[in-house]
């Protein structure tokens, strides 16, 4: 039976982070926050001698994400960019930069989307040419979280014309590398989003990711991992918003009597809690079938998750909002800032048509 520890553990810590996370700028890196979830070990988990399990990393992104979205961001794209690196690098690449992931030293970026390629990610564009025993890459990637102020990156490009997701390699990317210009991007998202122009762009032979063309078995091995999390990050958003709500329809009188007693309110916020235990059930059940091997029915499941959870987190901060009237709409409130924080993973990692297609897709299959 699954525990509840290390998502209230997260709680705990993401509540004392909340000071550091407020000193940052919003949209920008905030290196203190990243030190010090270092600090308390949670890097440790992500890069340490043995494989995090899926079920971990989501109790602690919803744990996080309960109190200090900004803590809960800065731990899973600094996993996601540095696990590929972690699971797949040399052994040179993983001595120079999964320590230095460790200790909050370096900060890793996923880099995958392109102007023209985000969720047809099979349709990428940036080349990636022969030079010598290396390869230099020509392109564009933005919106990669942690852009452009990352110290390295996990760039997939094109090796192979013609061959959609077959011809695509992975690549180990230092952002001081000759030839990269970054992109800096104004994003209503709180947490950092940017990109990089590379420019031929060396990389040297040690610094490709798995097999040349086979770069997109290194990015589902990662998304693969990090998509049902992504659910748990939406669980714990929705949880803080239908709190904050709840408190608020018990406390505030209308017409002599507690908003809560109102139909109209108290069917609203069951509706949304009703929500979030479903999320809950998709979003761990995804997260077994990836730590017991069942690849099979991963990808259906990872997609339920993922959709459901982020479609009722944003459900739970509009509900929460609308029973908070104005005062959910004041710019400094919790509610606010999750109405901010909420709409990017519907997009994010496959957007919500996406998850649906590929909901279709496993169901005329046969595996969910």
């Amino acid at each position: 039976m699954r525990t509840r520890l290390l998502i209230e553990e997260s709680e705990r810590l993401g509540q004392a982070l909340v000071p550091v996370a407020e000193s940052g700028t919003p949209g920008h890196i905030n290196r203190d926050l990243v030190a010090a979830l270092a600090g308390a070990g949670m890097f440790d988990r992500l890069f340490g001698s043995e494989d995090i399990a899926a079920a971990e990393l989501c109790q602690m992104r919803q744990g996080l994400a309960r109190v200090c979205t900004e803590a809960e961001t800065a731990l899973a794209v600094q996993g996601l960019g540095g696990s590929p690196i972690h699971l797949n690098g040399t052994a040179a690449v993983r001595e120079r930069w999964v320590p230095a992931f460790r200790s909050g030293e370096a900060l890793a970026a996923f880099a995958l989307t392109e102007p023209g390629a985000g969720s047809d990610a099979a349709n990428l564009t940036m080349k990636a040419e022969p030079d010598g025993e290396g390869y230099r890459l020509t392109g564009e990637k933005r919106y990669i979280s942690n852009a452009p102020g990352a110290d390295v990156a996990t760039v997939f490009a094109r090796t192979t014309e013609g061959a959609g997701a077959r011809g695509v390699t992975a690549f180990v990317v230092p952002t001081d590398s000759a030839g990269l210009t970054p992109v800096t991007l104004d994003m209503i998202s709180p947490h950092p989003l940017g990109g990089w122009v590379f420019d031929g762009v060396l990389v040297e032979p040690d610094h490709i990711l798995g097999v040349v063309d086979q770069g997109f078995v290194v990015a589902m091995q990662t998304l693969d991992m990090f998509r049902p999390s992504v659910g748990a990050f939406a669980i714990g958003m929705a949880e803080a918003a239908l709190k904050i709500a709840v408190e608020h329809a018990v406390s505030r009188e209308a017409f002599g009597s507690p908003l809560a007693e109102f139909q109209g309110v108290s069917h609203q916020l069951a509706d949304v809690r009703m929500a979030i235990e479903a999320s809950e059930h998709l979003v761990y059940a995804a997260a077994d079938a990836y730590d017991s091997g069942d690849r099979d029915s991963l990808t259906g499941k990872a997609a339920m998750a993922k959709l459901h959870a982020t479609e009722t987190a944003q459900l739970a901060v509009d509900v929460a909002i609308q029973v908070l009237g104005a005062r959910g709409l004041e710019s400094d409130s919790t509610l606010a800032h999750l109405y901010k924080e909420v709409r990017a993973p519907r997009i994010y990692e496959g957007t919500s048509e996406i998850q649906r297609n590929i909901i279709a897709r496993e169901l005329f299959r046969g595996r969910i």
